[in-house]
């Protein structure tokens, strides 16, 4: 069976920059594989990846900055407030073409 992949062309350069940069760091890479294919909560990426809480932390703030990830949030059985985050991407193409960048983002659907 075939999949319809949706793509979104970046046009804005400062996105751009901020997709590129995201796509160059080891962490950020990792999340988004960790967290693409079902939401999960940053001790599970921790736990999961064996990235530092911290790090995991700042790059899921890198990630919602660059509107990359989406958060949901729960509520535990002993009331406290727990947030998944799931990965609006599958994939990201880049190409440097005649002096340009393009830059595309395979939605997660």
């Amino acid at each position: 069976m075939q999949t319809l992949q949706h793509i979104f062309k970046i046009e804005e350069q400062e996105r751009k920059d901020g997709i590129l940069e995201i796509l160059s760091d080891k962490y950020c890479r990792i999340i988004l594989e960790s967290i693409m294919h079902k939401p999960k909560s940053a001790i599970e990426i921790t736990a999961e990846a064996n990235i530092p809480m911290s790090t995991v932390y700042r790059r899921i703030q890198t990630l919602h900055d660059n509107n990359l990830v989406k958060t949901s949030g729960i509520i535990t059985d002993d009331g406290k407030r727990l947030f998944l985050y799931k990965s609006k991407i599958k994939g990201i193409q880049s190409r440097f073409n005649d002096g340009k960048t393009e830059v595309e983002l395979i939605l997660n659907n």
